[in-house]
C-alpha cells in the first residue's frame, strides 16, 4: 500500500528513517548500486521528498503501528 512520508528520524545505528502516514516507519538508505537515494543524504533533499509515496510493505500485512 502506498503511504507518503510525513518525517524523518534516525535510528540507533544512524540510519535515516522515513516516517509514513500510516505510523508505520521504513528505513530510506542510500546504499548503491543495491538502492539509489541519495536525497536521503541532505536536509533539503528529505525536505523535497515528503509527501512522496512509499510502498508500505506493514500495511499490507496488517502490521500495527511503529512506536519511537
Amino acid at each position: 500500500m502506498q503511504q507518503p512520508i510525513t518525517g524523518y528520524h534516525k535510528d540507533d545505528e544512524d540510519h535515516w528513517v522515513a516516517q509514513l502516514a500510516c505510523g508505520h516507519f521504513q528505513h530510506v538508505r542510500h546504499n548503491p548500486p543495491l538502492v539509489s537515494r541519495p536525497w536521503v543524504l541532505s536536509d533539503e533533499g528529505r525536505n523535497a521528498m515528503l509527501g512522496f509515496q512509499l510502498n508500505c510493505k506493514k500495511c499490507d500485512t496488517g502490521a500495527p503501528v511503529d512506536a519511537c
